[in-house]
């Protein structure tokens, strides 16, 4: 996808697409998404305490993602409107499908082994992990400083990309409150994508900075 650190190596001088501040982009591609998880406490006042759990998780979810936008991350450069509806759709289709099929098990007998409770608290890991690399990173550019850095500090010196890796651990939370192989489909997708992303991201560091240590993954500690 064509933003972040690769919006500029990804895009070709004769390509032309409309285009908005970053920023502004992000907050198109989150809002819809994180509007479906409000809709559906009214649109599915369940009593059941697992899809209760489920619609918050969500909801929270896209929540964090605005108010990093708003108040945490920095921006430099543009996004463009082909970017921005194709992440945009993603985003929404996975919280509406997510809530959705879930309506499906209302009325069925619970599993033989509930870990929505194990689920709460993997999401919690993930979105709080998540969130403290994110004000990490945040934190290696003053303003108006477009140069990229290095980053240090917590999982920064095991892996280049420890926010994917909090970001799996949350949807992995979102699937254990579910407990549908829908869900679980759905944190395997994102999983691929980000560990692929990952891969780029570190190989993109490694180009661009002599000093990268070759120890740091990519996503996972010491693995991957």
């Amino acid at each position: 996808m064509k933003y972040s650190k690769f919006v500029n190596a990804a895009s070709s001088s004769s390509s032309i697409s409309f285009k908005v501040p970053s920023r502004v982009g992000m907050l198109l591609l989150y809002t819809p998404a994180f509007l479906v998880g409000v809709a559906s406490f009214w649109l599915y006042p369940a009593d059941d305490s697992r899809f209760l759990f489920l619609k918050s998780a969500v909801t929270i979810h896209f929540f964090k993602r605005l108010f990093e936008v708003i108040f945490i991350h920095k921006y430099s450069g543009e996004m463009s409107l082909d970017t921005i509806i194709i992440i945009l759709v993603s985003y929404f289709f996975v919280s509406l499908s997510l809530i959705y099929t879930q309506t499906f098990n209302q009325g069925r007998s619970e599993p033989s082994i509930d870990l929505k409770y194990l689920g709460i608290v993997l999401f919690l890991i993930g979105i709080s992990g998540n969130f403290y690399h994110h004000c990490i990173l945040s934190q290696l550019r003053t303003k108006g400083d477009k140069e990229y850095k290095i980053p240090k500090g917590g999982l920064f010196e095991l892996v280049i990309c420890p926010h994917y890796l909090f970001e799996i651990l949350g949807f992995l939370g979102i699937s254990l409150i579910s407990q549908t192989l829908y869900s679980f489909s759905t944190t395997l997708g994102i999983a691929v994508y980000l560990m692929c992303r990952g891969y780029v991201t570190r190989k993109w560091y490694m180009s661009k900075f002599e000093d990268f240590p070759k120890e740091v993954k990519a996503v996972i500690p010491y693995v991957f």
